[in-house]
C-alpha cells in the first residue's frame, strides 16, 4: 500500500519503506517485545517512541489499544508533534503524546524515549528520597537523573514542564507517583539506561521494605562510581 507522501512505508511489508525507516520500525517493535520479556508492560498502557528517521515533524509509537506482544514493525503509527496520526490505523495514546513530543522536541540529541509503569519504578516514584545510592546501577545514574512532579500529562503546558525537568543532559527521569522514563540517541542506550534504573528501583524497594539497616557506601566511593 502507498501511505502518505513522505512516509514511504507500507503498513503491510517493508517493500515500500526506506531502509532507515524499516530499521527503526524493526528496532522499535523489538523494544516493545523486550518490555514483554522483562515484565515491564502495563496492559495497553505506557509507550516507547522513536524519532522518525526521514521526517523532522513526526515520531513513531505504538498503536493505542494493542498489547505490547501484538505490536509489529508494520503496525506502528506515525504521529506529528501536534498529536495527529498521519500514518496508521489506530489512535495515539493522548496521555503519551506530551511525554514523547516534549522530550523529542526539546532534546535533539535524543532519538528514543522509553516509559514504564513497573511496580518497582512506581514504588520509588512515591518516595521523597528519590533514587538512593544503594547499588552501582543507582550510582551510575546519579548525575544523569531528573524528577518530574505529578500532573495529568494532558494538562496545559505538560510538554514543556516535562522537558524542563528532564533537563539538557539527563538520560533518565523518575515521574513522581507515576513511573520511569529513559532516553538515548539509539535504542540500545535508552534500553540500558532504563534497565539500570529499573534494577536500582527493584533493589531499593526491597531494601526499604526489609526493615533492616541499610549499608550506604562512603561518599567518595559513590562519587567515583558516578
Amino acid at each position: 500500500g502507498g501511505g502518505i507522501p513522505g512516509e514511504g512505508c507500507s503498513m503491510e511489508t517493508p517493500s515500500d519503506c526506506s531502509e532507515a525507516g524499516w530499521e527503526v520500525r524493526c528496532d522499535l517493535a523489538a523494544c516493545y517485545r523486550a518490555f514483554v520479556q522483562f515484565g515491564w508492560t502495563d496492559l495497553i498502557y505506557t509507550h516507547i517512541s522513536a524519532r522518525h528517521p526521514t521526517r523532522d515533524d513526526c515520531y513513531l509509537i505504538n498503536p493505542y489499544g494493542l498489547l505490547f506482544d501484538e505490536i509489529t514493525a508494520s503496525n506502528l503509527i506515525t504521529v506529528n508533534y501536534d498529536g495527529e496520526v498521519v500514518h496508521g490505523d489506530h489512535p495515539v495514546n493522548e496521555a503519551g503524546h506530551p511525554i514523547h513530543s516534549g522530550v523529542l522536541l526539546a532534546r535533539p540529541d535524543v532519538n528514543w524515549v522509553l516509559h514504564s509503569h513497573t511496580r518497582a519504578g512506581m514504588v520509588v516514584s512515591c518516595m521523597k528520597c528519590g533514587l538512593l545510592p544503594l547499588t552501582q546501577q543507582a550510582m551510575f545514574l546519579r548525575d544523569h537523573i531528573g524528577y518530574h512532579e505529578w500532573d495529568l500529562q494532558t494538562a496545559e503546558g505538560a510538554c514543556e514542564r516535562l522537558a524542563a525537568d528532564l533537563g539538557a543532559d539527563n538520560i533518565v527521569m523518575i515521574l513522581n507517583n507515576h513511573g520511569l522514563l529513559s532516553c538515548g540517541a539509539n535504542v540500545g542506550a535508552a534500553f540500558t539506561a532504563l534497565y539500570n534504573l529499573e534494577i536500582a528501583c527493584k533493589v531499593q524497594a526491597d531494601v526499604v521494605s526489609s526493615g533492616g539497616e541499610w549499608i550506604v557506601p562512603e561518599s567518595d566511593a559513590i562519587d567515583r562510581t558516578a
